[in-house]
């Protein structure tokens, strides 16, 4: 059990028979009353957020979840195969849980996957990952006077905006969380 006062972002719980991740939190006192922690949950069996909204000192169900390396291997119909980097078990996950990240993701790529029992309720994504450019049309010159982007085709398949001076060729780093442009990386 755990204090709602000690609630964290990325902790998991045990809501009314329902396996939550807590995604954000914030403590909140009213100019009268008791305080309260509002808290953004996802639910790991139906993906959906929601805020619930506790009393402060409220004692909540803690879950202990078992965080393994996993590599990304091969699609599977309509799942992910991961194998399990220190057991080499195949995990499947179903492919809407990674519909965003999908086309930037490349074999032997590195995830962690949250076990329950020995069942996976979520794969966690690297924050950051390094893609070849495929194709980048060049660039209009006079074009640079503001930030312009154009849109490039990477090894992986998928398209994404980069800045102007992107070519073909480039490795460029990508951050998941937001599916946006870090850099240009000089290998």
């Amino acid at each position: 059990m755990v204090n709602s006062n000690h609630i964290k972002r990325g902790m998991a719980l045990n809501i009314d028979g329902d396996l939550v991740v807590v995604v954000s939190f914030q403590h909140h006192k009213p100019g009268k009353g008791a305080a309260i922690v509002r808290v953004r949950i996802k639910s790991l069996a139906k993906g959906t957020t929601v805020e619930r909204t506790f009393r402060s000192g409220e004692m909540l169900e803690d879950v202990e979840l078992d965080k393994r390396p996993v590599s990304y291997s091969f699609e599977d119909g309509d799942n992910l195969v991961f194998m399990d980097t220190l057991t080499y078990d195949q995990i499947p996950v179903p492919k809407s849980d990674l519909s965003e990240i999908l086309p930037f993701m490349s074999d032997g790529m590195e995830f962690s996957v949250l076990l329950y029992n020995d069942k996976p309720v979520s794969v966690i994504p690297p924050n950051f990952v390094e893609v070849e450019v495929s194709y980048a049309p060049e660039g209009l010159k006079g074009d640079t006077a503001t930030t312009t982007y154009k849109e490039v085709e990477l090894a992986t398949g998928g398209k994404m905006q980069v800045p102007l001076f992107v070519k073909t060729g480039d490795i460029i780093k990508i951050d998941l969380r937001d599916l946006s442009y870090v850099e240009r990386v000089n290998k």
